[in-house]
């Protein structure tokens, strides 16, 4: 073999070492990417389930946050103070999420899920008066957001929300069937 020749064949290991690096790479990257998703959706449900669990667990607060979703001028001032904590709580928690999922950290349908349920939030009259006077704006862009969402002809989908008001009072045993229609079983 002469000089030229093994320098050829230098060139092509070295650049088939080039590709096979870039795979490797590229395979790490996805990697990282599905671990990021997965951390970020477990900081998310931390969050979210840390404000359920105290609505949840803490009757004065879940109703403080039901009277001031419909209606914050029924609250006495202290308590329009911890509706906005838990507003803030909310909200921020969502902001979080909207800025993950746009750089491609939080899995789309994740995301999904709950800017719906931002939606039915805001489809509350006293929550959509919190949201425009709140005393500090959060980021441009999630403000943009969700101020789209305020211009919805519909946050929520009438049926579903007639069928939730009624589980909620009493008389919703076909949300517990499963099929529309049956009467639930125990």
């Amino acid at each position: 073999m002469d000089l030229d020749t093994l320098a050829k064949l230098g060139e092509f290991v070295g650049g088939a070492f080039v590709v096979v690096t870039l795979i490797y790479l590229a395979y790490q990257v996805r990697q990282n990417t599905r671990t990021l998703q997965s951390e970020n959706y477990a900081r998310v449900l931390d969050r979210m389930s840390t404000l359920q669990s105290r609505l949840a667990a803490d009757a004065e607060l879940n109703r403080i946050v039901v009277v001031g979703a419909a209606d914050p001028a029924e609250l006495r001032r202290s308590e329009r103070l911890r509706l906005s904590w838990a507003m803030y709580e909310l909200f921020g928690a969502t902001e979080f999420m909207y800025h993950t999922a746009a750089d491609g950290a939080l899995a789309e349908e994740v995301w999904t899920r709950w800017s719906e349920a931002l939606a039915w939030w805001l489809s509350h009259p006293g929550v959509q008066e919190w949201w425009r006077i709140k005393p500090t704006p959060m980021s441009a862009s999630f403000e943009r957001h969700v101020e789209g969402m305020l211009e919805r002809d519909s946050l929520v989908d009438p049926e579903h929300e007639a069928a939730w008001r009624r589980f909620v009072i009493g008389d919703g045993p076909e949300l517990l069937s499963s099929k529309p229609g049956e009467p639930a079983t125990d």
